[in-house]
C-alpha cells in the first residue's frame, strides 16, 4: 500500500507534465503545417541535381 502512496502521484504528474508538453507545442506552432511535411518528401529539388550533374 505505500507503493500506491508513492506511484500515483507519481503518475499524475507525468500525466501532467505530458499534457502540459501538448499544449506548449501547440502553442508554439509544431502542428500548424502538416501537409507541407507530407508533400516535401515528394518533391525533388533540381539544385541538388543540378550540383550532382556538375560533379
Amino acid at each position: 500500500m505505500n507503493v500506491l502512496a508513492f506511484l500515483i502521484p507519481v503518475a499524475l504528474l507525468l500525466g501532467l507534465a505530458g499534457l502540459g508538453a501538448f499544449f506548449w507545442s501547440m502553442k508554439s506552432g509544431q502542428f500548424d503545417d502538416l501537409d507541407g511535411a507530407a508533400n516535401r518528401i515528394l518533391i525533388d529539388d533540381e539544385e541538388d541535381e543540378d550540383e550532382e550533374r556538375k560533379e
